[in-house]
């Protein structure tokens, strides 16, 4: 009967678990989220910025560590997430060429066994490959990255309207391709293994208000962006 009674509270612990992990819908609507709030600190970074944003404090230490990653991926390889919208030669006026090439670029970058150039996605995006060479969170960080970019262009360019189309278009590739990974890892809280140590925030950084408000900025980046933590 002790067995039993055991097993049962086991049992139970494991349901009650499973219960509490997010759903595709809570983790598309938390991608979501951290993409506006990448792409304000984005526009803010070069004036563009116009309103305030804030993200729900759940997400509070996510969204300042995914803007840190950024950050430090952008300045690695600032070729790479710079005037988006040119290397991949479309027009920010068109809302779907905007998202046909988002996902493209999102595609290429998580079949690719590392973080490949727009030049190169730009030749592969009617013939992506579909190996899977595996989902890193420095490939999330690279997606965000390419949509806050790409946010950038499309205000300058007049089109702000579009910068909803990127937003919505990254939910879409998370609910398709993402989600099972997130949901494996207890959601996006899991990023926050990237980093070793966390420090205040100084006041006069340029992060975005969230990062500010939760007083958090990155100090250790891990060392491999691509390799799972």
């Amino acid at each position: 009967m002790e067995v039993i009674r055991h097993s049962s509270v086991f049992a139970a612990g494991v349901m009650e678990a499973f219960d509490h992990s997010p759903s595709d819908k809570e983790l598309v609507s938390k991608s979501k989220a951290l993409c506006r709030d990448y792409i304000h600190s984005r526009l803010n970074l070069y004036g563009l910025g116009s309103s305030k944003t804030q993200v729900d404090s759940t997400l509070c230490d996510v969204a300042a560590v995914l803007l840190c990653l950024g950050d430090e991926l952008e300045c690695m390889r600032p070729s790479v997430y710079r005037n988006v919208a040119r290397q991949l030669n479309i027009s920010v006026a068109m809302e779907t060429m905007v998202s046909d090439a988002f996902v493209a670029v999102a595609t290429e970058i998580f079949a690719a066994a590392h973080i490949p150039s727009l030049v190169h996605t730009v030749s592969a995006m009617d013939h992506v490959t579909k190996e899977r060479k595996g989902i890193t969170w420095g490939k999330v960080v690279s997606m965000y990255a390419v949509a806050g970019a790409l946010a950038v262009d499309c205000v300058r360019q007049n089109q702000p309207a579009t910068v909803q189309t990127i937003v919505d278009s990254l939910g879409q590739f998370v609910r398709n391709n993402l989600a099972p990974w997130l949901k494996k890892r207890g959601g996006w809280t899991d990023i926050k293994r990237c980093v070793v140590k966390l420090d205040a925030v100084p006041q006069t950084h340029w992060l975005s208000p969230v990062a500010q408000s939760c007083k958090h900025f990155l100090s250790t980046l891990y060392i491999y962006i691509m390799k799972e933590p």
